[in-house]
């Protein structure tokens, strides 16, 4: 195995138990894991049309609009149509959306942060360091499915 494919395995192993270890926190917002994920696409990434949530959660535009509905029905977001185009429909975070999602990272970010205090500082640094090249390969910018969003 090449150097990249050996360092690519153990990047992928890390991150897989790293995310499982934190999605323990997740339990605590009550809702499931897909509704979680397309939430925070909203969330964080701003509001996005069907189609572009379908994309990001690679699922179909048909799983997406029924999860929306379902999200709506919950309070958790608002689906609006576009002003200019009636057939385009954008899904927005409400503030109890908002609220869940902001509340679950900083639960992340703790329990993250509390293991990371068991590092000393020579290891943290090693870290940030670390995550500066991996923040660098996935390319910090915009959200993917923004390049195809219709300029404002």
């Amino acid at each position: 195995m090449s150097r990249p494919a050996a360092v690519a395995d153990r990047l992928h192993s890390a991150a897989i138990h790293l995310l499982r270890s934190l999605r323990r926190q997740d339990e605590a917002s009550g809702l499931s894991a897909a509704r979680l994920s397309a939430l925070s696409v909203v969330v964080f990434g701003g509001p996005v049309t069907v189609t572009q949530l379908a994309a990001a959660e690679q699922v179909s535009v048909p799983t997406v609009t029924r999860m929306l509905a379902g999200m709506e029905q919950d309070g958790l977001l608002k689906r609006e149509r576009d002003t200019k185009d009636r057939r385009v429909i954008w899904g927005r975070p409400t503030p109890k959306g908002d609220r869940i999602l902001h509340e679950g990272r900083r639960r992340r970010v703790a329990a993250l942060s509390s293991e990371l205090g068991r590092l000393d500082r020579a290891e943290l640094e090693a870290l940030e360091r670390a995550i500066a090249i991996v923040e660098r390969l996935v390319g910090g910018g915009p959200a993917p499915w923004r390049a195809s969003k219709m300029k404002a």
